[in-house]
């Protein structure tokens, strides 16, 4: 069963809300999980066409990619009450594949054939990553100077609340779907990130000996929806944000020139992009409006020896309902920098409500090795819905 959106935000506002001065319980040796849980990794070849480098990939998650669709087109028809909206995007929405920057239309284009899939449905697939995605991500330093990125990915806020077993429908669909991806051209990494199989924009990634970045969605009332509206009425000047993180996991030369593009580059939605480097300090958060920056928030002035970000503006309070900062921070704190590691910060990502029950995967990544961890991540009840 399905329950309502308004029904699900008053159970959000009295039952999970976090009073002032909450006590937290910070978990510890949660790393590493169970090996049943670590995501496994593919290999995509950049050195083929577009149309045939996910083919392969998309051909043995099929199954789960339908499943997906089958469930967001339920979402739909529960919230229009028809198909009206659904014949509308397989008749029509497969025509922006052909307004897409390269090498995008074309890898979208070879999913839908790999699948058999409606290419309107598959463009769908990519573009609802735009507006649900709910995180946590953490650029800390060691006391030797070497920098760790992590992330909890949550995804599927509103997206179908199942009263029975406590979790959120598209969120469980998703975590089937969760792979590594190791870009290669001429048989070496250019780069390394996490996907959800099926969506060819990059929300998590590494380039080694670079940089690191993950991307937090920025809740803004000049949203992703007008960006997308705008697309489709014919204003191309804008990227789509998984696009703009793709080109710059795969060009951009340094955590400088990864930060120029992010921050300089208009886009169809808000964003936070949390960024780390190579050297000492290199740890930041570009807060993102759809047209320019509005902030480059700096390591050294967070503290010295982290960031943190969920997805309010760091000089706001977050929502009383969805408060996560103040959770991660006190973990944080209470680890010490003499702590940051992979199992330190997975610790951190582990502790409810960071951990909740839109949780898909945690990613733990280190840049100077190049080493990019994926946990599928799983909220035991009690816990908080978001």
């Amino acid at each position: 069963m399905l329950v309502p959106i308004a029904l699900l935000g008053l159970v959000a506002v009295c039952g999970t809300q976090l009073p002032p001065g909450f006590n937290v319980t910070c978990v510890k040796n949660t790393y590493p999980p169970s090996s049943s849980r670590k995501v496994a990794t593919e290999v995509l070849n950049l050195d083929l066409p577009p149309e045939k480098r996910w083919m392969k990939i998309a051909g043995q998650h099929k199954d789960g990619i339908k499943n997906l669709l089958r469930l967001l087109k339920e979402f739909i028809k529960d919230w229009d009450n028809s198909t009206k909206i659904i014949d509308w995007v397989d008749k029509n929405v497969g025509q922006l594949d052909k307004t897409l920057p390269y090498p995008f239309g074309g890898e979208i284009k070879g999913i839908a054939d790999a699948t058999g899939l409606n290419l309107g449905e598959v463009v769908l697939f990519n573009l609802f990553y735009e507006f649900f995605t709910v995180c946590t991500s953490i650029v800390a330093e060691d006391p030797s100077g070497k920098l760790f990125h992590a992330r909890n990915l949550d995804f599927g806020l509103f997206m179908g609340w199942n009263i029975k077993n406590h979790t959120w429908i598209i969120t469980e669909a998703l975590r089937p779907l969760v792979i590594n991806v190791d870009y290669q051209r001429g048989g070496k990494t250019v780069f390394k990130a996490v996907h959800f199989a099926g969506y060819v924009g990059v929300l998590t990634g590494v380039r080694p000996k670079l940089f690191t970045l993950s991307m937090n969605e920025r809740f803004n009332i000049d949203g992703g929806y007008i960006g997308i509206l705008e697309w489709i009425l014919g204003e191309r000047d804008q990227m789509w944000m998984g696009f703009l993180t793709r080109i710059v996991m795969e060009n951009a030369t340094s955590y400088t020139d990864a930060e120029k593009r992010l921050s300089n580059t208009k886009m169809l939605a808000p964003a936070y992009f949390i960024l780390g480097g190579l050297k000492s300090g290199e740890g930041s958060v570009i807060t993102r409006s759809r047209e320019a920056s509005l902030y480059f928030w700096q390591m050294k002035d967070a503290g010295g020896w982290y960031i943190l970000e969920t997805n309010y503006d760091h000089w706001k309070n977050p929502l009383i309902v969805d408060d996560r900062r103040r959770p991660a921070n006190k973990c944080m704190k209470e680890m010490t920098q003499k702590g940051v590691s992979f199992g330190g910060i997975f610790d951190v990502l582990s502790t409810k409500p960071v951990l909740n029950k839109l949780t898909t995967y945690a990613a733990l990544m280190q840049v100077d090795s190049g080493t990019l961890e994926t946990w599928l991540q799983y909220c035991p009840d009690p816990c908080y819905p978001f």
